[in-house]
């Protein structure tokens, strides 16, 4: 699958997506979709600022009665399992209900589904009465999600489902959980971690942008999520989650982080709003596979 010669990075069998993504990047500030975010209070600000930097325009209702209505009038729905309440619960259900039923497609991160069986339960009941048109998590997540076995370490990976790009083996064994989950829900499966991998059942990537600063800054997952939302409003669920997974890398490599972790947060969030398209592709990481 990756090992060394058999493909080149940004090689011409790329181009054409990427190209797709170069597209979503402009369409999104040319058309400026409303996106409704359920997400976790801890990253309700930075997700919000971060949909407006890059063209989009947020709006983050998780009121039970009110859901349903704000979704009708939005383009794209994001829904976190991070911090979940009652209420939240009720809410996710009630948005991603109405989003099926008017069209509007869902990203949904199973954060924490390896934690506890209520977390767990709920994606897989949100997965087959919503049917979000992206399902994100790290790997020990979306390999809960499709019933393999997993460790447990929080909402993080854990160490026994850590994918790395000198690990081809273990890269192929997820890259067949991506592909039969995706062909089982029927939608684009994204991994995030060292290596993140992107399928829909029938293209499958890896991409290799990225720093570990991001992953000690909380809330980027948050954000990833929501960016997924507002590029799903203006692309296809693959290139959607595609353009938002090499804009959070590409930015995360842009962001300087030598004065230490706040100003490396400032600075992420200045990357995002500079980037420019073509940037995009010229500095993609990316394997198809």
């Amino acid at each position: 699958m990756i090992g060394t010669g058999e493909l080149r990075l940004r090689d011409a069998g790329n181009a054409g997506i990427l190209r797709e993504v170069m597209a979503a990047a402009t369409r999104l500030r040319e058309q400026r979709p409303l996106i409704h975010c359920i997400t976790s209070p801890i990253a309700i600000n930075d997700c919000a600022n971060v949909l407006l930097a890059v063209g989009a325009r947020p709006i983050m209702a998780e009121h039970p009665d009110e859901v349903a209505e704000i979704t009708g009038m939005s383009e794209a729905l994001a829904v976190s399992l991070a911090n979940i309440t009652d209420a939240r619960m009720e809410s996710m259900m009630r948005a991603g209900g109405s989003a099926r039923t008017l069209g509007r497609p869902v990203v949904l991160d199973a954060v924490g589904v390896t934690c506890s069986s209520l977390r767990l339960t709920l994606a897989r009941r949100f997965m087959e009465l919503c049917r979000p048109a992206v399902v994100k998590g790290n790997s020990s997540e979306i390999r809960a999600l499709s019933g393999a076995r997993f460790g447990n370490c929080g909402v993080d990976t854990a160490e026994s489902d850590r994918l790395r790009p000198d690990q081809p083996e273990r890269i192929r064994e997820m890259g067949e959980i991506v592909r039969t989950l995706a062909r089982r829900s029927g939608a684009a499966v994204l991994v995030t971690g060292e290596v993140d991998l992107l399928g829909d059942g029938e293209q499958f990537f890896a991409i290799e942008n990225g720093v570990p600063e991001l992953g000690l800054v909380t809330g980027t997952g948050c954000i990833l999520n929501c960016l997924t939302a507002a590029y799903l409003a203006v692309a296809e669920p693959l290139t959607a989650a595609l353009t938002a997974t090499l804009l959070m890398g590409i930015a995360g490599e842009h962001a300087d982080s030598s004065h230490g972790l706040g100003s490396y947060h400032i600075g992420l969030l200045d990357a995002l709003s500079r980037m420019k398209p073509e940037e995009l592709l010229r500095e993609s990481r990316l394997r198809r596979m």
